[in-house]
């Protein structure tokens, strides 16, 4: 019988990538981890690493983050695959944690067919269930939006929006607070995965 995520461990995972080109397809160029335990956030379990981008690959050049800057040391970081030994026991085995989980489910299936991930938990639409009246809610305006800037800016010092690492912690972060509201805290990451915000009815 499946218990409500809060009585559980979760991982939230982001990857920043390089945006698709007519060249290229979206590559991932950095991984951010970070353990819930027990609807906490646990920076004691978490990792972060810059993956490899060989220097003659083409960014978009639209791609966020500081991708540009980190050009030389892409090219000699470590490749998910040779990560897999350290990622393993982070990723299997318990629910995935994502804002907008299609791009970090689509790299994981591109990198790892044979491997089965999740369930997935996206916070992209948990958002909208528990604050409808919002209309912006990419990650990096619906934290200040919602006052958790500066609990991110102390969790993750000299990181920024689109760090990996910093984004898997927002993604964290709000589910951590979601977690705490009333009713939240009795669903189970099944429950979690299949909310979805009702739609408006049409006006006539």
């Amino acid at each position: 019988m499946e218990v409500p995520l809060v009585l559980t461990e979760a991982v939230a995972l982001d990857f920043e990538t390089t945006g698709t080109t007519q060249e290229e397809n979206n590559a991932p160029w950095q991984i951010g981890v970070v353990t819930l335990s027990r609807g906490k956030v646990d920076l004691t379990r978490s990792f972060s690493s810059l993956l490899r981008v060989p220097r003659e690959r083409v960014f978009n050049p639209y791609a966020p983050g500081r991708w540009a800057r980190l050009r030389a040391e892409m090219a000699s970081a470590p490749t998910l695959q040779e990560l897999w030994p350290t990622l393993r026991p982070l990723l299997q085995g318990r629910p995935l944690v994502a804002h907008n989980a299609p791009t970090e489910r689509g790299i994981l299936a591109q990198e790892f067919p044979w491997q089965s991930f999740g369930p997935w938990v996206d916070t992209l639409p948990l958002a909208r269930v528990a604050y409808p009246g919002h209309r912006d809610f990419k990650l990096e305006n619906l934290i200040p939006a919602l006052g958790m800037e500066a609990m991110l800016r102390t969790r993750c010092p000299d990181r920024e929006p689109h760090d990996a690492f910093y984004d898997a912690v927002a993604c964290a972060t709000l589910l951590e607070s979601l977690l705490a509201a009333p009713g939240w805290n009795r669903l189970t990451a099944s429950q979690l995965a299949s909310l979805r915000p009702r739609r408006r009815a049409n006006r006539p």
